[in-house]
């Protein structure tokens, strides 16, 4: 469901270098800060990298990008 929203100019601005410096459309930008903030205030004892590291690996997973760990040595 698509909904409009107006947002302050300033904040556009702001947006729009993160936007560019990540190849994303300020949409998209706006969806991202959005996701990380909403993961962050549900996981408050989490750091900010391990969160953008999960979603890095979640997005891997989806795209087929992985390797099967394989244990290299023996269970005791």
């Amino acid at each position: 469901m698509a909904t409009s929203v107006r947002l302050d100019d300033a904040f556009v601005k702001h947006v729009k270098i993160h936007a560019e410096a990540e190849s994303r459309s300020v949409p998209k930008q706006i969806e991202y800060w959005a996701k990380i903030g909403q993961i962050m205030i549900d996981n408050p004892d989490l750091p900010y990298e391990f969160v953008r590291e999960a979603l890095l690996a979640s997005e891997e997973v989806k795209s087929g990008n992985m390797t099967r760990y394989e244990r290299k040595t023996k269970r005791k």
